[in-house]
């Protein structure tokens, strides 16, 4: 059986509260919290930074928090990360001028690693790096704000990567961003994703267990 997770994107949760939000969405079945970080220079938005996942931490969250930065450049901000408690930590080729440098930053600092690819961007990058990759996240939305649809062109980029990934022999996370619903969450795993971040989804339902439970039914029919 596959080990499928399920990441809580807390772009979509009530900020004023968001310890407490934190803390309910993973007690309602999620695996992971998704930290999107934007700089309103690579992406045209602003999020949030490294304090913000001190503060999670401080609070009492233990699970693992899931650091997307969409930033750029992205070396400065990487150390601030690993302080801060992130576990996993994922970027865009895009945003940095040495990608296998970052990458390197990330591992040196004890943290797992990975790349972020936009819809148009090549799977062509992550096959000089896999030695390095933690995780490999596949955007199904243009970055850089949530709500958005989910692009089905990534089904078809999806199964490129994961046959990239089982040819490696590296265990590598296959991760999918944007878009991810109960509607479709069985298909991008049958395209070979093991990793979902959902935002509006879930915190978008008054019921974030019901969310995530129907989320992981569908996925059982798959595994």
């Amino acid at each position: 059986m596959r080990d499928f997770k399920m990441a809580a994107s807390i772009l979509s949760a009530d900020f004023a509260r968001l310890g407490e939000e934190a803390e309910k969405v993973i007690e309602a079945g999620a695996d992971f919290i998704h930290f999107d970080v934007m700089d309103n220079h690579y992406v045209p938005n602003l999020t949030f930074g490294p304090m913000i996942c001190r503060a999670l931490r401080k609070y009492g969250i233990k699970n693992p928090i899931d650091v997307h930065l969409m930033v750029k450049p992205v070396d400065r901000i990487i150390g601030d990360f690993i302080d801060a408690g992130a576990s996993y930590i994922t970027f865009h080729p895009e945003g940095s001028e040495h990608v296998d440098r970052s990458l390197q930053l990330i591992k040196n600092g004890g943290c797992k690693a990975g790349l972020v690819l936009n819809p148009a961007t090549s799977p062509e990058v992550l096959k000089y790096e896999m030695d390095k990759l933690d995780m490999i996240l596949l955007m199904s939305v243009n970055p850089g704000f949530g709500g958005q649809s989910f692009i089905p062109s990534t089904l078809d980029k999806l199964r490129e990567v994961r046959k990239l990934i089982s040819g490696s022999g590296f265990e590598i996370r296959l991760e999918v961003d944007g878009g991810i619903n109960t509607d479709n969450i069985a298909k991008v795993a049958e395209a070979g994703a093991d990793t979902f971040v959902a935002g509006n989804a879930i915190f978008g339902s008054p019921d974030y267990r019901a969310v995530i439970e129907k989320m992981k039914s569908e996925l059982k029919k798959i595994s």
